[in-house]
């Protein structure tokens, strides 16, 4: 049922007329580790594959069916460690790190794979290829390598210029048009070009620099291109990823996919970087790229949940639900190191921005919602750029009617499909309603995401 927000006789604003469908049965959630997802949908199944050649599946994006949790029982490959034998060596490594797998246009899949020290830079990034995405795969061949010897263009390797060759993701252009942006601290986010046919580069380099350098802590780089804003939109990860890192997901955009790429305030990305001399500076960086979701603590004053570095996330447009969602992993306050996938629907606010949903996805789909809607008492978190430990707790406001009072005074224009403009103690927040499943306090609600002119990201959630 749609309704629209009726005035009465004396143009006051009726709030009690509503128009969002309840959900009536809760939602059944069946978990998965998958450390860095990064996604491809084949049919009706989603799946994800991570470091450790992690890989699981979905039909729903809510219950996860694990398939492999590491390199020594994965059936992905016959025998993965004869098969890349040459990386395991090189890279002096006995696990995979960040995957990615796309179809081409042959029907083949083809698996970018990555193998890094850990320590430093000393990583090869190579191609398997398989009939069915499950495997198993064939390697290639190595595509690229970093951390010593000489660098494609000729140059001695030089890590803070030069990139860390892991955490791939391939992805085609709006013209049909095959790319892979690379890159993990060291000297930065690189993008090269691949052929559409062998999926291999088409260059002797590492191709374009985006972002980052001097070792500054940017990584897992994702570019998805929506066509409604004809913006490319590049996420990235900034912070260290484990509990006490900070790991954060950031967002820049651009018309063409090798860039330049900017954040909400317009600052071109290239300029991303440490210091020179530096080591993890994230003073340099931490101003750069307009995050969107970070270490976060609801408070409903009776627990406290939230995210603890969540990050390097994948996306994908489900032409089915007409929907656009958004995939990382997380960790959690109190559960040190254990983490999960998380599926986030993603919104795009009136400027063409992406915004996460504060909620897990649950089955819920954009739809018009009325004043009536948003009544009540709300979680409301304001973000921050500092990348730092500290998680960001809610603070509580009350939208009555069209009016924000609490820790935040505000007012509300909402417009359709829950689009709303909301002004709070001087910023203008363009975001979005949405009816949501509270997993923690197992109820439907509503929640608000947007951003400001600046780029600050704001979250509500109704208690």
């Amino acid at each position: 049922m749609v309704c629209t927000v009726l005035l009465t006789a004396c143009g006051s604003v009726d709030t009690t007329t509503t128009s969002v469908e309840q959900v009536i049965e809760e939602p059944a959630f069946e978990n998965v580790s998958v450390h860095d997802p990064s996604v491809w949908q084949d049919g009706e199944e989603k799946y994800v594959i991570g470091s450790h050649l992690q890989f699981a599946k979905t039909e729903d994006l809510m219950k996860w069916e694990p398939l492999s949790q590491s390199v020594p029982t994965t059936n992905l490959f016959e025998d993965v460690y004869e098969e890349l034998a040459e990386d395991f060596d090189y890279a002096r490594s006995d696990t995979l790190w960040a995957s990615d797998i796309i179809q081409l246009e042959d029907g083949r899949y083809y698996l970018y794979y990555c193998l890094c020290e850990g320590s430093s830079p000393l990583s090869t990034l190579g191609l398997a290829v398989a009939d069915e995405i499950e495997g198993p795969y064939k390697k290639v061949q190595t595509l690229l390598t970093s951390g010593r010897g000489t660098a494609p263009d000729g140059a001695s390797y030089d890590a803070t210029i030069h990139p860390n060759a892991i955490d791939p993701h391939v992805f085609y252009d709006h013209e049909g048009e095959l790319w892979m942006v690379y890159g993990s601290y060291s000297g930065g986010i690189f993008i090269l070009p691949l052929d559409k046919e062998t999926g291999l580069p088409t260059e002797e380099s590492y191709g374009t620099k985006l972002m980052g350098g001097n070792h500054s802590r940017i990584e897992a780089p994702y570019i998805y291109y929506e066509e409604e804003t004809g913006y490319y939109y590049l996420f990235t990860s900034f912070g260290g990823l484990d509990a006490n890192g900070s790991y954060n997901i950031r967002v820049a955009r651009s018309k063409t996919p090798d860039g330049p790429y900017e954040d909400r305030n317009g600052q071109d990305m290239i300029d991303a970087k440490g210091e020179d001399g530096s080591f993890f500076d994230d003073l340099a960086i931490e101003s750069y790229g307009t995050k969107l979701i970070g270490n976060y603590l609801w408070d409903n004053g009776e627990e406290e949940y939230g995210y603890v570095s969540p990050g390097h996330n994948s996306v994908y447009y489900d032409e089915e639900l007409e929907q656009s969602f958004i995939l990382f992993h997380t960790r959690f306050p109190g559960m040190g190191e254990v983490h999960e996938v998380r599926v986030h629907t993603l919104l795009f606010n009136e400027d063409g921005w992406p915004m996460i949903a504060p909620l897990r996805y649950a089955g819920e789909r954009e739809e018009e919602v009325a004043l009536g809607d948003i009544q009540g008492e709300f979680m409301l978190i304001k973000d921050q750029t500092a990348i730092v430990p500290d998680a960001i707790v809610s603070k509580e406001v009350v939208i009555d009617g069209k009016n924000i009072s609490g820790d935040f005074k505000g007012t509300i224009d909402l417009g359709e499909d829950g689009l709303a403009t909301i002004k709070i103690d001087g910023e203008t927040i363009n975001g979005q309603f949405l009816s949501q499943w509270d997993e923690h306090t197992k109820k439907q609600t509503i929640t608000f995401t947007g951003l400001t002119e600046e780029g600050t990201a704001f979250m509500m959630v109704r208690k």
